[in-house]
């Protein structure tokens, strides 16, 4: 059966040219429509049109902001991409090693390298003002030693990590993966965060939480910081979550909100972990009872759209009310054996992040079942 047509944008007769020559680039086969013959220059708007299998693949196009940017308008040629890496934040605590070992398994199938990076926080306040310093946290004479013995300790331990990762290689419980260590200074979370801005990592694999954080009641406060923020995949595994290889991970639940760009990161998910065979369970949340029937029948589209853009995939849709969300999830997972909960991450301001916590805030600080955010 051939594809229908389906309208990707309506822009400026410029744009379009634009747009269409970024995509005949990428492979997709594109056409314009309602074009002023006459004077196409001056056609107030018209149709950039795809064949409806190749849609998941525009809307990345048309998401990232990149086919309008300065390189492609005057030709320039990208900037090189370094090695694929798999970013994996350690503190030493059980947690993090657990996410240590599922990172390197999951680094040898992406093909990647591992980058470990610890982040130390050193408590040395100075005053801007030098004569001042009678009620400021400068630290005594007496406890430099304790500073540099904590610096000695965090060496201790990276060299132990290490340690132990190159003898597990040699027993042949860990993939010979190639892997290098980064200590940083700082406050935990905005390192990671720099570090995946600029390095731009395929995925980042961390524990919920740290080992200091018990007693704290902080419990994942690193990771959930880095989930809401992160400019790439996440993968969150709790404490309690079973240890399961990523070829064992076949049953996934995904939360949608009906966004466009939940197609986006379904097919990013599937694009990035090819090789794995997933039953895809579609989750949204009512909100609003008035709403409940038109989400049902808008779920069910959804799943007939899936079915036929990745047949090879079995899908199940299911609702549930914002009220009872977190049990009736629970129940869910534990009835269908979930192996991963995915969600989309979009940017929001800080008020939003403050006052309505994201569905995968949520699950982090909730569930048991490990969380994969999408990008």
């Amino acid at each position: 059966m051939e594809d229908k047509l389906v309208t990707l944008a309506i822009l400026t007769y410029s744009k379009a040219q634009i747009l269409q020559s970024v995509l005949e680039n990428e492979g997709i086969e594109s056409y314009i429509h309602n074009v002023n013959l006459i004077q196409p220059v001056i056609s107030a708007g018209v149709r950039v049109r795809i064949k409806e299998s190749d849609l998941p693949k525009a809307l990345k196009v048309i998401e990232s902001s990149s086919w309008l940017s300065s390189e492609i308008l005057h030709e320039e040629s990208p900037k090189p991409v370094g090695s694929p890496q798999v970013l994996i934040p350690v503190d030493f605590s059980d947690y993090s090693l657990k996410a240590c070992e599922f990172g390197f398994h999951l680094a040898e199938r992406m093909q990647a390298e591992v980058v470990l990076l610890h982040v130390h926080f050193t408590p040395i306040y100075m005053p801007s003002l030098q004569y001042a310093t009678d009620h400021f946290d400068v630290p005594a004479v007496e406890n430099i030693p304790s500073i540099k013995s904590m610096l000695e300790d965090v060496h201790q331990k990276i060299n132990k990590l290490t340690q132990d990762i190159d003898k597990k290689m040699e027993e042949g419980t860990c993939p010979r993966v190639k892997y290098t260590c980064i200590l940083r200074e700082g406050i935990p979370e905005e390192e990671i965060l720099s570090y995946a801005r600029h390095e731009r990592p395929l995925i980042i694999v961390m524990g919920t939480r740290g080992e200091h954080q018990k007693d704290l009641e902080l419990i994942g406060s690193v990771t959930a910081e880095v989930i809401e923020r992160s400019p790439t995949f996440v993968y969150a595994i709790p404490e309690r979550a079973p240890s399961k290889p990523i070829e064992d991970i076949h049953k996934v639940a995904l939360f949608t909100s009906f966004d466009q760009r939940d197609l986006i990161a379904f097919d990013s998910l599937i694009t990035t972990f090819k090789d794995n065979q997933f039953e895809v369970t579609f989750i949204h949340i009512n909100s609003h009872e008035e709403k409940r029937k038109w989400n049902e029948i808008t779920l069910a589209g959804i799943k007939e759209y899936f079915k036929k853009q990745y047949p090879d995939i079995e899908f199940n849709y299911l609702s549930v009310d914002e009220e009872y969300l977190l049990d009736n999830l629970d129940r869910f997972v534990q009835e269908n054996q979930i192996d991963v909960i995915c969600t989309s991450n979009y940017k929001r301001n800080i008020f939003a992040r403050l006052f309505n916590p994201s569905i995968a805030r949520k699950m982090l600080f909730h569930s048991n079942t490990p969380l994969l955010i999408i990008k």
